[in-house]
């Protein structure tokens, strides 16, 4: 690979802004995760079971409803969504143990 190439500059305006949404959806998802911390220690003092099995799924069907308005694959925001709250729940278990 000859490294005396000057970098594409279409290519690094690109990459550039994949990588500024990188970094947000990692800001956006770390406030979420304070929100649900929150949320698991709530549950956890108010004796609330650490899952709401009905809310998840309405937020899956909402949300991939929107991920069809927006033109992303449902499919695929659907794992993605069923990832963060797995995640969540466990947290909410780790909370429900310690109280």
């Amino acid at each position: 690979m000859d490294t005396n190439l000057q970098p594409d500059p279409v290519l690094a305006g690109y990459r550039k802004s994949i990588d500024n949404i990188d970094a947000a959806l990692i800001h956006m998802l770390a406030e979420r995760f304070r929100i649900t911390q929150a949320v698991g220690q709530y549950k956890a003092l108010s004796n609330l079971p650490p899952s709401d099995p009905g809310r998840e799924a309405r937020q899956i069907e909402r949300l991939r409803a929107l991920a069809i308005e927006a033109e992303l694959d449902p499919e695929f925001s659907e794992k993605f969504i069923r990832f963060v709250i797995d995640e969540v729940i466990r947290h909410h278990q780790q909370h429900a143990a310690g109280a």
